[in-house]
């Protein structure tokens, strides 16, 4: 099924709604990455969290998840754009654990029980709005529900998850979020408490062929829904040459000759996409030859040998 987020609206304005189906991105996600499965996992929770996060963003709008935890899984990071593009990466790819007692990848155990929740909305203004949360359980949808509660005050319920196939590859990915909305009669929470509790996990609705629509549907029953959004969802990073490029300027011109000298060429990796950027010397230098205005670009990581 081809993945696609969304956003409605539900209980005559008391409740709001999201759901996404994310498996492709996050078996690119995989791919790119060489990812274990609980890494994959982890990951793949990630980028369909984000992917929620971002639905109502508006063109040149973005947000960015950050999960901290104390795992050997380290930071898991995750983006998405207004158009849904999502990516993300984790620090250590090839960490994988037994299942737990109920035959689920031990995400929990990858990311740690021990860290922080960030959040990043880059809205186009001059500052962004960042929050963050003690992490609760290290499994991305309690934390991330956690995080809404916490720092946004919305009361809110969220599940993701990922199915990973005995080789590795992803078989479905995605998740769905409830969240009540200022004003909203006294039972809604309770009617949303019992909905959940009965709901099947993410991955069998997905795996059963549910649409995003359906899985609301299942999730709000006989309450009325009006949709305010949907969108495609993919996997897609901004990297560029330009953007290798000011990471040069940024390391600056000795530190750029020394790694041509040592190296023969400067190879610049983004983190996102596990994309590479050769450079020989004619090309660096170009770069400082076209400009010297230094600016910096997250998640690009200049390679030493």
């Amino acid at each position: 099924m081809t993945d696609a987020l969304l956003r409605a609206i539900a209980a005559e304005g008391s409740i709001l709604a999201c759901a996404v189906i994310a498996t492709g991105a996050a078996e690119e996600a995989r791919r790119r990455h060489g990812t274990l499965p609980t890494a994959t996992a982890a990951l793949g929770r990630a980028l369909a969290a984000v992917a929620m996060l971002g639905s109502g963003l508006k063109p040149g709008q973005s947000v960015t998840l950050r999960i901290l935890g104390d795992g050997p899984l380290g930071p898991v990071v995750a983006d998405c754009t207004a158009e849904g593009a999502v990516r993300g990466y984790v620090a250590n790819p090839i960490v994988h654990f037994p299942p737990t007692a109920l035959n689920k990848l031990d995400v929990g155990a990858a990311v740690g029980r021990s860290g922080t929740v960030h959040v990043t909305r880059d809205l186009g203004l001059r500052d962004t709005y960042q929050g963050s949360v003690p992490l609760v359980s290290g499994e991305v949808g309690e934390d991330l529900a956690a995080y809404l509660v916490a720092s946004e005050q919305v009361p809110s319920a969220v599940a993701v998850g990922v199915l990973v196939a005995p080789g590795g590859e992803v078989l479905a990915a995605g998740g769905w979020m409830l969240q009540v909305l200022p004003g909203a009669p006294a039972a809604i929470p309770a009617f949303l408490e019992e909905r959940v509790r009965a709901l099947q996990p993410v991955t069998q609705m997905i795996s059963a062929g549910a649409t995003p629509d359906e899985m609301l549907h299942l999730a709000l029953g006989d309450l009325p829904m009006s949709v305010l959004e949907r969108r495609p969802v993919r996997f897609s990073c901004r990297c560029s040459q330009e953007k290798v490029a000011r990471v040069l300027i940024a390391l600056g011109r000795p530190e750029s000759d020394r790694l041509l000298r040592e190296q023969g060429m400067v190879e610049v990796r983004c983190r996102f996409c596990e994309e590479r950027y050769e450079l020989g010397a004619d090309q660096i230098a170009e770069v400082f030859a076209l400009s010297a205005q230094p600016a910096g670009e997250d998640g690009v990581v200049i390679s030493h040998g």
